[in-house]
């Protein structure tokens, strides 16, 4: 890209090299809600704690229907200015409800403001193109844990407060194994003729060599671009709602809120089967609700994330005062998983009252980091999880990707889990830490898992506080 396509598109993000510096600040770092070592904690109490500091946004009692700005639903007029008309409409007006009636309206990226809530209608289709270029000029993000001027996701919000998206109706991101979905390359479920020139691999290695060698973020720029944007991405922003809709074939991640404060996703259905669709992955968030959420995808229903490798610990936010409760997790790589872009951190998680089954869903709880990655993992707690059918139950694993390739030794403690019922599973444990950093500070209690076919894999843990685990209705101790 040429010096002056870069100051165009940094003059488009109304930023520049030395506001960028802000991005990076670990401005949330030290808003550890509690210290949580203690044992005999008050599960119930640490909640609601959490939930008292989580603000749903407000907004003025004003609608600006889009179809008074020139949209139409006929699912093929381009609707990408109608978007951005009743945006500037509504925030010029104080904020309100920019309003999406029933019918399927077409666009390129949508960019929220403060105080706006999205309101998409039962009824109502929000189809995003497919052509690339609909998502420029290129915007600050995060693209698997590493910082970047890249692709606009295709809702997005930047430094915004009080945003919402709600309705019963749909946003579709087009995903298929003609548009999007090949940049990944080689894929297990794989459909698409896979090629060497158009694949994310490209540009992927070029970022993440970028983020190790520390080359400023305003300079991570490519020409050519084969990074897939996320579908929803609010970054930087307080007070975030996300209620009621249904996502579906997202190019990429689904939901990723990233640096944000006080995040509520609530009857949410994640509905997408392409490479790397996962469900809702909060990156170095505080203060995050997830509920009554039903995910049904092709990678990790929800992600707990904090930044890849040398970005991560540049940018030190670790994603933190997290409650994951009353949803359904389907197909998946993984139900409730911390990881692998961890190197910042993760604090203070509560997942209960889930449900979990597929016969495509690989794992149910799971952690996954390693040597370069690191990352502090700790209290974490998970109760009443009632897993029907899983490949592995409980997954720990210190070897995923590059294994122990790395100086940054990852650390999990304070991990609880209680009160779990699994029906069928391959194995129950897969747990694997290394002999110089086993696995340590694991307390299970009233794990019940049936009809389990394969032995449990157990690698370098210490310190496991156990009582009552039956595998195959007999005891088990770890």
């Amino acid at each position: 890209m040429t010096d002056v396509t870069k100051r165009n598109t940094l003059k488009a993000l109304s930023i520049g090299a030395a506001s960028l510096g802000v991005v990076n600040l670990s401005a949330c770092s030290n808003q550890l809600l509690m210290n949580s070592s203690n044992s005999d904690k008050d599960w119930d109490k640490e909640i609601a704690q959490i939930k008292k500091k989580i603000k749903a946004p407000s907004f003025p009692d004003q609608d600006f229907d889009i179809t008074e700005y020139g949209g139409i639903g006929d699912g093929n007029t381009d609707c990408t200015q109608a978007f951005k008309l009743a945006i500037e409409a509504a925030s010029k007006a104080g904020g309100g409800r920019v309003v999406v009636p029933s019918g399927v309206f077409k666009t390129g990226a949508i960019h929220l403001d403060s105080n706006i809530n999205l309101h998409i209608s039962k009824g109502a289709t929000v189809s995003f193109y497919t052509d690339p270029e609909r998502y420029k000029p290129y915007v600050f993000t995060r693209w698997e844990g590493l910082e970047l001027i890249g692709y606009s996701p295709l809702i997005y919000a930047f430094r915004k407060k009080n945003i919402a998206i709600t309705g019963q109706g749909t946003v579709m991101g087009n995903g298929s194994k003609e548009h999007w979905w090949p940049w990944k390359g080689k894929w297990k479920k794989t459909d698409w003729v896979v090629s060497d020139t158009v694949n994310q691999k490209v540009t992927r290695d070029a970022l993440m060599k970028m983020a190790e060698e520390h080359v400023p973020v305003e300079q991570r720029v490519f020409e050519t671009n084969y990074l897939r944007p996320p579908f929803i991405q609010p970054y930087l922003c307080e007070n975030v709602l996300i209620e009621g809709i249904t996502v579906k074939d997202s190019p990429f991640w689904c939901v990723n809120p990233v640096l944000c404060t006080n995040v509520t996703v609530s009857k949410v259905h994640l509905d997408s089967y392409g490479p790397n669709s996962d469900g809702c992955n909060p990156e170095s968030c505080n203060n995050v609700l997830i509920e009554h959420c039903i995910f049904d995808t092709g990678d990790d229903c929800i992600a707990i994330k904090s930044g890849r490798n040398a970005d991560g610990r540049r940018v030190d936010v670790p994603c933190q005062n997290l409650i994951i409760e009353n949803c359904q997790m389907k197909a998946g790589h993984g139900g409730v998983v911390i990881g692998s872009e961890i190197s910042g951190g993760v604090r203070n998680v509560y997942a209960q009252n889930c449900e979990m089954s597929s016969p495509d869903l690989s794992r149910g709880i799971r952690i996954k980091t390693n040597s370069v990655r690191g990352g502090v993992l700790e209290n974490l707690n998970y109760r009443d999880i009632n897993i029907g059918q899983v490949k592995d139950a409980i997954v720990i694993n210190f070897f995923y990707e590059e294994g122990d390739a790395g100086q940054f030794k990852p650390i999990v403690r304070d991990l609880n889990i209680k009160n779990l019922n699994c029906e069928q599973a391959s194995r129950a444990f897969v747990i694997r830490g290394y002999d110089h950093t086993p696995i340590t500070g694991i307390n299970f209690e009233n794990l019940n898992f049936k009809n389990v076919a394969k032995d449990s894999q157990l690698e370098n843990i210490k310190d496991v506080q156990q009582k009552n685990i039956m595998v195959n209705g007999k005891s088990f101790t770890i």
